[in-house]
């Protein structure tokens, strides 16, 4: 008994911190994952920890998840995060990666090292962010390039070893900089928008959320079979 007792114990020791910061947070509402679906899925709750920095911020601001959004092909690209603010459109790729990371915006594969031994190659997720925008863009119909901007965020546990970056409008952080990085990034930019125009999108952009799982299952396949090919 005693040692079940203790068992229970080091799980809620273990697991209250993030419960109740995911009970305290709108990120269930928005992207409709749940705690279990959130804790133990590694994409999941790199994405979750940046949302619950990003709904503290102040300002007119709409939070959205997991965008499947239709490109061209008639396949659809997934976006992690969206921030709908007066300064502009924020897209937020997660990679809840360790290790560390090599990565030039201009190359298509980027490297995370582990352990100064294995390396594994990644698609670089600033095109990948890119692919993401030119759907918004079709989207919510405006192709201004100046209302959108990229964030790339890395977990705090990597080390952003060798990163190049030649873009104004692209970011590649590490989350624990965010909260800084994203402050001085709208104080320091115009506003673009007004609280009725992002009501006005953010009701546009809600047909793309809370995707079915059918819907989910085919763009995993087809991402699953990209990497095969």
């Amino acid at each position: 008994m005693e040692v079940i007792f203790s068992l229970l114990l080091f799980i809620f020791i273990l697991y209250a911190p993030s419960y109740f910061k995911f009970k305290g947070s709108n990120y269930k509402d928005v992207s409709g994952n749940t705690y279990f679906k959130t804790i133990f899925d590694k994409g999941n709750y790199g994405e979750f920890l940046t949302f619950v920095i990003l709904e503290k911020l102040e300002g007119y601001h709409k939070l959205m998840a997991n965008l499947y959004l239709p490109k061209k092909d008639g396949t659809t690209t997934e976006i992690d995060l969206v921030m709908l603010s007066e300064t502009g459109v924020y897209v937020f790729e997660s990679k809840n990666y360790s290790g560390w990371i090599f990565g030039d915006e201009a190359n298509k594969n980027w490297t995370q090292t582990l352990n100064s031994r294995k390396k594994c190659r990644f698609f670089n997720p600033i095109w990948q962010n890119s692919a993401h925008i030119n759907a918004l863009k079709v989207a919510i119909g405006n192709g201004d390039n100046k209302l959108y901007k990229s964030y790339i965020i890395f977990s705090k546990r990597c080390t952003l070893k060798k990163i190049n970056v030649t873009s104004n409008h692209v970011k590649v952080i590490k989350r624990n900089q965010l909260i800084n990085t994203i402050k001085n990034d709208i104080m320091s930019s115009e506003n673009v928008l007004t609280p009725q125009e992002i009501d006005q999108i953010y009701a546009e952009l809600l047909k793309y959320a809370h995707a079915d799982g059918v819907a989910k299952q085919v763009h995993v396949s087809f991402i699953k079979n990209k990497k095969i090919r």
